[in-house]
């Protein structure tokens, strides 16, 4: 429980604009801890990759993934997570990672919908893999996570080819995302006079394949009504960059953005997008694709049943 609101400034004026700012308070004070509780201790020690977000030298969010056997994330207390895993060489969030640099954690258990964050400060950074000391910890619903089944599957050595990076988008890269039933999005809040504190987050989005619309080196991603919790557009309202993260979960192939973003209050388009109630472009600063960097494969999604009643661009 804390003692003062867990919510940072840009959190609380999407709040108080939404009109539910009072509640969230309440809600703030009951659900968000500086530990984490036993189930998401061992929720952790159970799944084969986290997702992982910090932010480089030059100010730039990126969203990555980890993977490993099932227990390669432990708990050996609740107030610390040790992840037996790093970033490889080419991965870009790799140059996020140094002690006392924030990171945002995901935990998601996709063939249940289950999923924990945890957002937090590096403690060590070794080859042996990553320890987190716990800043906040709290749950989500399973609201529009698409259910798939997962494995690992054996990489042979030097399967991945050399990390590819470039400036936009490429027919490739929009082909890819065009049709994405899931991203993740790693967002950053800079500190301030209230919470000096830099703080970085982690977080899901999904939808229908066509859920994310490509328009040249640009991206517009719908936003669903949620938790009101507001931690990724708390944090491009006070700081407009984020980092993307896209899985083909056939291939194994991952594609890293980071860009500028605009969050999209009211346009005509957004009436056509049923379920749509905001929505924020994404502007392309740097784009990296990894092809055959994953072990992790999953099946095709059973769609969730939060996302019946929503379109597509």
């Amino acid at each position: 429980m804390h003692s003062t609101s867990p919510w940072h400034r840009g959190e609380r004026l999407l709040q108080q604009r939404l009109g539910v700012a009072e509640q969230m308070a309440a809600v703030g004070q009951r659900v968000i801890r500086d530990y984490m509780p036993e189930q998401h201790r061992q929720f952790y020690a159970q799944l084969p990759f986290l997702l992982l977000g910090g932010v480089d030298a030059a100010g730039w969010p990126w969203a990555g993934i980890l993977e490993g056997t099932p227990g390669f994330v432990q708990s050996p207390d609740p107030r610390l997570l040790t992840i037996a895993a790093q970033p490889a060489r080419d991965d870009p969030l790799r140059a996020c990672l140094s002690p006392g640099a924030p990171v945002g954690v995901l935990g998601i258990e996709l063939p249940t919908r289950r999923r924990n964050r945890m957002n937090g400060e590096l403690q060590t950074v070794s080859a042996a893999g990553l320890t987190v000391a716990v800043t906040q910890s709290f749950g989500n619903c399973p609201k529009y996570i698409q259910q798939r089944d997962v494995s690992l599957v054996p990489l042979p050595a030097g399967a991945a080819a050399p990390a590819e990076q470039h400036g936009a988008l490429d027919e490739a890269a929009r082909q890819l995302i065009s049709g994405a039933d899931t991203l993740f999005v790693a967002s950053s809040f800079p500190g301030d006079a209230s919470q000096p504190a830099a703080s970085v987050d982690v977080s899901h989005r999904g939808g229908k394949p066509g859920f994310v619309r490509v328009e040249g080196n640009r991206l517009t991603i719908p936003d669903f009504s949620g938790n009101r919790f507001f931690n990724t557009l708390g944090n491009l309202l006070l700081n407009p960059k984020a980092g993307l993260l896209f899985i083909d979960f056939a291939s194994g192939d991952l594609l890293q953005l980071t860009g500028r973003t605009e969050i999209v209050w009211q346009d005509d388009t957004l009436a056509a997008f049923a379920g749509c109630e905001r929505a924020w472009h994404f502007t392309v600063e740097q784009m990296w694709r990894r092809r055959g960097a994953l072990a992790l494969r999953g099946q095709s999604p059973r769609l969730s049943p939060s996302l019946q009643h929503t379109g597509s661009w």
